[in-house]
């Protein structure tokens, strides 16, 4: 993945900022205090900025607009170290993602308490996403250790990572090279209160990784979006030149009535692979988010035939082609979906990938072909 532009206004500062010598991001010359810093603390021989632990109405609108368009491709902060409350050499150090939601997760998990956050450098991709791909890893994290010179700041050597970042990172590694004991956290950052005042022990509970309908909610707009924006008008466009063509040229009523059922079925596939299947995911037959988003797709297919018919009476080739097809691309939508959830890993996405892609390319080679047998038989060809 190409590295992200930083935004400047989600930076610590508007100018474009260096990280100080010491690599804690801490506040230079050309900077401006971001608004979600609340002073300055000194750490080592550095200086870096105290978090707010509060999230204001801009943070949360900017959440609302990183789950519901590309705004969150560019949402992120620097990397490096910050403080929460008043730490010193004693406290906890714990670490983030630069994705600025996971960010802001952790600041205001940790209100109340005084410690240290070192952000690492994931190219604005949150930490499990981050794991996964290895930018959330045990690398950067030693690298992001000496570049703030942690041994300086704390006297003690346990770092706290989150669990979903555990895939990434090698605790015997990051301790061989640091000299940092790697300390997993809580799946969820709203219990590491519960989990540091236990003495840094996590309950069963604290593992569990739970996925209920509003977290799943909340995520069906990362999926429509793209959906939508990259897939749809094409699929729109194609289609309406296809009934539209006729031997004597584009007949624009013959697009609309021919081209419009389809187009609903469309947006049915695309809500039923990108809305529907993640909601009614755990009560979905099958494992497999491909064989979950054809069945959803199908069964949405068959009732929105009632209203979206493609033709009046029903022709076998177009029925043929819209079975095929739509809840294929149902399938398709919904194996997105996998890598917004903890329920597999990058093993089982490729090797659904690997199953699924062939019958992708053959469905939709097969629909064309039917399409084009409908169209030639509509046209008198022999």
């Amino acid at each position: 993945m190409a590295e992200l532009k930083f935004r400047n206004d989600l930076l610590p500062g508007k100018a474009a900022a260096q990280p100080s010598a010491c690599g804690c991001a801490g506040p230079s010359v050309a900077e401006e205090k971001p608004r979600w810093a609340a002073g300055t603390v000194s750490a080592g021989s550095c200086t870096v900025y105290r978090v707010s632990t509060d999230l204001t109405t801009a943070d949360t609108w900017e959440h609302v607009r990183c789950r519901t368009s590309a705004f969150r491709e560019s949402y992120a902060v620097k990397p490096g170290l910050y403080a929460v409350g008043n730490p010193d050499k004693d406290s906890d150090v714990f670490v983030s993602a630069n994705y600025k939601l996971s960010f802001d997760h952790l600041r205001a998990a940790l209100k109340g308490l005084d410690g240290w956050v070192l952000v690492l450098d994931t190219k604005g991709i949150n930490v499990w996403c981050a794991a996964g791909k290895g930018t959330f890893g045990t690398d950067e994290l030693v690298k992001r250790i000496s570049l703030v010179r942690l041994n300086e700041v704390v006297g003690h050597r346990n770092i706290i990572v989150p669990q979903l970042g555990a895939v990434g990172v090698s605790g015997y590694a990051v301790r061989s090279a640091s000299g940092f004991r790697v300390l997993y956290g809580p799946v969820y950052a709203k219990d590491i209160p519960s989990y540091v005042a236990a003495g840094r022990r996590a309950t069963p509970g604290m593992r569990e990784v739970r996925f209920p309908l509003p977290e799943r909610l909340i995520l069906t707009p990362m999926e429509i979006n793209p959906a939508m924006k990259k897939y749809y008008p094409w699929f729109a466009l194609l289609i309406l030149l296809f009934f539209g063509l006729q031997p004597s040229g584009i007949i624009f009523k013959d697009a609309a009535s021919g081209g419009l059922p389809f187009l609903g079925l469309g947006l049915v596939a695309v809500l039923a692979g990108a809305f529907i299947t993640p909601l009614l995911l755990p009560f979905v037959p099958a494992r497999s988010f491909a064989v979950k988003g054809w069945l959803v797709g199908l069964l949405s297919i068959v009732l929105s035939l009632k209203v979206f018919r493609p033709a009046d009476p029903p022709d076998v080739l177009l029925l043929a082609a819209a079975f095929l097809f739509f809840p294929m691309a149902s399938s398709y939508i919904a194996l997105q979906f996998t890598g917004s959830t903890t329920f597999t890993g990058m093993s089982g996405v490729k090797k659904e990938l690997k199953i699924s892609l062939p019958l992708y390319i053959a469905s939709v080679a097969v629909s064309i072909i039917l399409l084009v047998l409908y169209k030639a038989g509509h046209w008198g060809a022999p």
